[in-house]
């Protein structure tokens, strides 16, 4: 028996030091290709629009878009070869990576039918041994989320209602194939994305993702924002690629004895912005408005200009703030945005470097280095025209919880890690639940809730909630964690394991640019986070102009894509 143990021991030592080695090999390829790319070459794009209304007799109406998704060869940068990716659009040459931004109007309906028009495999690797979408006949199951919006749950981009090419086979939740996204909150930038079970680091890292932005000309226009060629978007996402140009995504597992492919994080080498490596953008000396998503599958980001100048926030995921705030940088975790200013005529260089300082893992991983340090170049021009947008001095009344009556129920969210014996990551957990387990989350249509959410990992966990709104309003140490996260993960019930005794340590204050009605909350490890959930609209107080206590419900998830697909996602199901 000892000699079968010791035998067992040596297997498994050899197995992770296999692992090393090959992981460490793989990196250098990487990053040595990653080198190769000389930065600042390819300008910045911005992805074709597609307006969700139309114009009767001067006033928007109601459309319906029918959007595909499709491979293509995808141009990443001047010299390297094309990319096969999967991208959405009208059609497949007008199909980017991004997507198109779509553009819609405040309480005006958009319709949308989405394509499946992809092939019979996958263009990336993907693990079986996680719970995923494999549908019987072949095919890529998808499914679209308009990640931020109020929406029936029917259109939602629940997990198990994918499809695959031309709705030859559909999961276990599909109803419909055309959504409507009723565009009833506040105005703001949101984001839409693929949702497909167990698939959607795999689905995302393809490139099915692009903007929504959601206009209210009643509170935009007087704020006097730049606007027009003035206002960009900026989708960031980290790739790395093999000299072939094909995206690179592991073959092999942390711990491929458990989950063959499975990896707790996906880091690329390469910065890409709107689609391009490392692109630069020439403006002049005036205002420009930039709306900034990380698309990052896992990678935060801590941005800031290389020349010093400031960064105006004036709105954060689907929301403005109630006044603009100035930073140095700004942290974003994966699938935040933020919506800022930059005054270019401030500057006292002729162009400037927009840099990541954000380790990664985030908060205690690696230092970035001179390929994923930097994100695109500015080169600053004098200005041929008066700049007349302004930065408001005051945004939106409605960003602050005040707004809301006082919450109607308390509930602990409990964030768990699960690690083989030498550390390395198998599964993760909210509230030691798995998405298939029963709802335990069944908040009141039309009400706010306080939600306590515990992270007993080593990661930061960017939070997301489907069709609710939040923020942060407390961040608290917990002391004696180890002691605390023994009890948690022998009886997992906070209030019984005192809580309250262990979240005594360093208040942390919630930045004042994240004070409005988020999308994504940032969870750091080893605190309690305290946050008020609104399920109404956060801009009237008024419930939702639909049932959204229908089948098959929402749910709340980690943003980290890895994470998300390997059981960090919980169903929410509202009541009456």
């Amino acid at each position: 028996m000892r000699s079968t143990i010791m035998k067992l021991c040596l297997l498994l030592l050899s197995t992770v030091s296999n692992y090393v080695v090959a992981q460490t090999d793989t990196l250098n390829f990487l990053q040595n290709l990653a080198g190769t790319l000389e930065m600042y070459v390819d300008p910045l794009p911005q992805m074709p629009k597609i307006y969700g209304y139309s114009l009767r007799n001067g006033a928007p109406v109601s459309v319906n878009l029918t959007i595909g998704m499709y491979k293509k060869a995808w141009k990443f940068h001047r010299d390297l070869p094309p990319t096969p990716v999967f991208v959405y659009g009208p059609c497949p040459d007008s199909a980017t990576f991004p997507g198109p931004t779509i553009i819609a109007r405040h309480d005006v309906p958009l319709y949308v039918t989405w394509e499946n028009h992809l092939p019979d495999s996958h263009i990336l690797s993907w693990d079986p041994t996680v719970r995923t979408a494999i549908p019987k006949k072949g095919g890529v199951p998808t499914v679209v989320h308009l990640h931020g919006s109020s929406h029936p749950p029917q259109s939602d981009g629940n997990a198990l209602a994918w499809f695959t090419a031309g709705f030859r086979e559909t999961g276990p939740t599909w109803s419909q194939a055309t959504y409507e996204y009723p565009n009833c909150q506040p105005p703001g930038n949101l984001w839409y994305h693929d949702h497909s079970l167990g698939l959607t680091r795999a689905n995302l890292l393809a490139g099915l993702l692009g903007a929504y932005v959601i206009e209210k000309p009643e509170i935009d226009e007087p704020m006097n924002l730049p606007c027009d060629e003035d206002d960009l978007h900026l989708i960031i996402a980290d790739r790395s690629f093999y000299d072939n140009g094909t995206i690179f995504m592991n073959g092999t597992g942390t711990v491929p004895s458990v989950h063959p492919q499975w990896q707790p994080e996906y880091f690329g080498e390469v910065i890409t912005v709107n689609g391009k490596a490392w692109p630069f953008l020439t403006v002049q000396r005036r205002k420009y408005r930039f709306r900034i998503l990380n698309a990052c599958n896992a990678r935060y980001l801590n941005i800031s200009l290389s020349n010093g100048l400031m960064l105006s926030v004036i709105g954060s995921d689907a929301s403005y703030l109630t006044a603009p705030v100035m930073v140095s940088h700004l942290l974003m975790a994966p699938a935040e945005i933020f919506d800022i200013v930059v005054d270019f005529s401030k500057s006292s260089t002729n162009e400037t470097e927009l840099l990541n300082t954000a380790p990664y893992p985030f908060p205690t991983g690696s230092t970035p280095g001179s390929l994923n340090g930097k994100v695109m170049k500015f080169n600053i021009l004098r200005c041929d025209k008066q700049d007349k947008s302004k930065i408001p001095k005051k945004e939106v009344q409605y960003a602050t919880p005040k707004a809301l009556e006082p919450p109607i129920k308390t509930r602990y969210i409990v964030l768990y890690e699960y690690l083989t014996a030498d550390g390395f990551s198998t599964h993760l957990y909210i509230n030691g639940l798995r998405l298939e387990d029963p709802v335990t989350e069944t908040p009141k249509s039309g009400t706010t809730e306080l939600w306590h959410v515990i992270n007993l990992t080593g990661d930061n966990h960017p939070l997301h909630i489907h069709l609710g709104m939040f923020q942060a309003i407390k961040m608290q140490e917990l002391v004696n964690l180890q002691l605390f996260t023994d009890c948690m993960t022998t009886i997992n019930d906070a209030v019984k394991c005192n809580v309250s005794d262990y979240a005594v340590g360093q208040t942390v204050a919630v930045p004042k640019h994240e004070m409005t009605w988020k999308n994504i909350v940032k969870i750091p490890p080893g605190h309690v986070t305290s946050i008020i959930v609104a399920f109404k609209l956060v801009d009237t107080n008024m419930s939702y102009p639909f049932d959204a206590t229908a089948e098959p419900g929402y749910v709340y998830h980690c943003h980290i894509l890895d994470h998300e697909d390997n059981e960090m996602v919980r169903p929410l199901k509202l009541i009456a």
